[in-house]
């Protein structure tokens, strides 16, 4: 999990810099295309074993990584990434809460505080005291929750279905949806609110743009892979709380792009979400 927050930062970051000349829903679909081409020859080398079934767990996963998907990345284009990345880390805290009702995950004391102790560490380093709730805010919030749900379908189906295989089913539907959106996007008058859903597709011309999307698709994948396992292998209330780390990863990226260096409240909250993580790994 520390290692998909580390690469997830990484690829926040070159999103960034691709929103400068693709939109939100191309990134995703070049990103998820790529991912189909490189799951597909990781299948190839070492096949599925695992029986199967539920299919429509499958198909459900897949959606719901969409949906939050081009929510996340939609946000990364119009907000700054460290409030981007910070909103879809709502997601743990989602996905706690879902795993206690749907999959009958115990909560301890312990557990709960952990959350709790995360959560402020959110609060100290996005200082919403001083932050707009504006529309896109709220769409990043959404993505954090539809995120948490396609995580929790992954112990509905860890069991009959290689990780990788759970993985190509999220890029390929995150490739088709896209597909299907360009095309009728000539015919829609979209709300401006909605808008992002039905941009016209522009194929990248520029070499340096198709070298990023190429990164950016093999690191993606990567991630999505790794915190598959993790989610596979563990408690889903633990790896979330472990996946804040994500933030602070996120803070040094945006730095190097040009980011204002962190203040004391952010450093605060670093620890905070760090002491969560502590915590919480100790109710195993």
């Amino acid at each position: 999990m520390l290692l998909s927050a580390l690469i997830s930062a990484l690829n926040g970051a070159i999103t960034k810099i691709l929103s400068d000349d693709l939109s939100a829903l191309e990134i995703v679909f070049f990103r998820n295309m790529i991912g189909i081409v490189l799951i597909l020859w990781a299948l190839r080398i070492k096949p599925h074993k695992l029986v199967g079934g539920k299919i429509h767990m499958l198909f459900l996963r897949g959606f719901l990584g969409f949906v939050a998907m081009i929510l996340f990345f939609y946000t990364i284009t119009t907000i700054p990434l460290g409030e981007a990345i910070t909103l879809n880390k709502t997601s743990p805290l989602f996905v706690s809460i879902l795993a206690y009702y749907f999959l009958h995950e115990h909560l301890s004391k312990r557990s709960i505080l952990a959350l709790l102790i995360g959560f402020l560490g959110i609060v100290f380093i996005t200082k919403p005291f001083g932050m707009s709730i504006s529309y896109e805010h709220f769409l990043g919030i959404l993505g954090g929750f539809f995120a948490a749900t396609a995580y929790a379908t992954i112990k509905k189906i860890k069991d009959l279905y290689d990780s990788r295989v759970i993985v190509l089913s999220f890029v390929v539907i995150g490739s088709v949806f896209p597909a299907v959106l360009f095309s009728i996007s000539p015919y829609i008058d979209a709300p401006a609110s909605l808008e992002f859903l039905f941009p016209e597709f522009i194929l990248p011309k520029s070499l340096n743009i198709w070298l990023l999307i190429g990164f950016m698709a093999f690191i993606s994948t990567l991630s999505q892979w790794l915190l598959t396992k993790a989610y596979s292998a563990s408690k889903a209330s633990i790896i979330g709380v472990i996946s804040y780390t994500n933030i602070p990863f996120a803070i040094g990226f945006g730095y190097m792009l040009g980011d204002t260096f962190p203040d004391i409240l952010t450093f605060c909250g670093i620890a905070l979400i760090i002491l969560g993580g502590v915590l919480v790994s100790k109710t195993k």
